[in-house]
């Protein structure tokens, strides 16, 4: 340790900054609080989320992670600040669907970030479920007869997202070419307006992440008809997953992950993970996750990449095969 701060000295007397050898900062990393970017604002399932999990690191890491909102563009203003972030270990980014994927994939010649390159992917957080339904009187009661009601009415009826190339438009967008049926899309300010619209039948579709539309449908004000989710939801078990109904292709969760800046050294990236890991693994975090409808995950950073990476290239499938653009 005594050589490594000899050559520290050095240099900075010759260069006026300083190079630091990555495992000498893995031994003492951190040593002040870790600022975590947050895309969206306060109250949101990525924030909650990110709140829960961080304030667990932060008992593991032994240092303050403070959580701070940067909303805006749809997430790009905040994912920006995370990618051009010094990549040292002390500012840090949530990662969602929405920025490393759907937004990459309807501005690819304007967004000021890469989501592959600029990016050191820590691990996933949690994955969330999402879901379709329609307002109660619509006029099928399940999943196929659903669809063969879509199949005989091309056009009349309409969906609602929470806006144009948001996840769950490009979600609405990908049941459309795997069902070969046509409905209309009405983008809206948020999901919660869509929520809203569906429930009073302003709209008669809805495709949405499950912890915002449970309370309507346990209500029985939305009429769940299959979930995105590896397996049937405990409080929804009459709901079939869209893999059982024969779509595998769109059984495909949301998630909610850790980003370091691209270069940020690997023994902090394993530091990092090692506490999400404990985090994800308190009764207390796990309860508020499922509370949420949400499933901790922790897995590898590769893994997490390859995450990234899969939801990018399927993003971009369905943008230039509908044609999608963002005005």
């Amino acid at each position: 340790m005594k050589k490594i701060q000899v050559l520290v000295a050095a240099l900075t007397a010759l260069t006026g900054s300083v190079t630091v050898v990555p495992a000498a900062v893995a031994q003492t990393y951190p040593t002040r609080a870790i600022r975590v970017i947050v895309p969206f604002a306060p109250g949101g399932s990525t924030d909650i989320i990110a709140r829960l999990v961080t304030q667990r690191m932060s008992q593991e890491l032994g240092q303050p992670v403070v959580v701070e909102n940067k909303a805006g563009a749809g997430g790009a203003i905040g994912a920006a600040e995370g990618a051009r972030a010094a990549p040292d270990g002390y500012t840090l980014s949530v990662a969602t669907v929405s920025t490393m994927a759907v937004l990459p994939a309807c501005r690819p010649k304007d967004l000021p970030y890469n989501p592959i390159k600029d990016f050191a992917p820590v691990t996933n957080f949690a994955n969330t479920a999402n879901v379709i339904s329609v307002n109660p009187k619509f006029p099928a009661k399940d999943f196929k007869g659903f669809v063969e009601e879509l199949k005989k009415n091309p056009g009349k009826y309409s969906y609602g997202s929470s806006g144009t190339c948001s996840v769950l438009h490009l979600f609405g967008e990908a049941f459309k070419m795997a069902t070969g049926t046509d409905i209309v899309h009405v983008p809206y300010k948020g999901a919660g307006p869509a929520l809203a619209d569906a429930v009073g039948g302003q709209v008669e579709i809805l495709f949405d992440n499950l912890p915002s539309s449970m309370n309507q449908i346990q209500a029985g004000k939305l009429r769940a008809l299959a979930v995105a989710w590896p397996k049937r939801i405990d409080n929804l078990k009459d709901v079939p997953t869209l893999a059982e109904v024969g779509y595998p292709q769109l059984n495909q969760p949301v998630w909610y992950g850790l980003l370091a800046p691209a270069g940020t050294p690997k023994e902090i990236i394993t530091k990092l993970r090692d506490a999400v890991v404990v985090a994800l693994k308190d009764p207390n975090v796990v309860k508020i996750l499922e509370e949420q409808g949400s499933l901790a995950s922790g897995n590898t950073p590769e893994e997490f990449a390859a995450e990234i990476k899969a939801q990018y290239d399927w993003a971009k499938d369905v943008v230039v095969k509908q044609k999608i653009e963002l005005n």
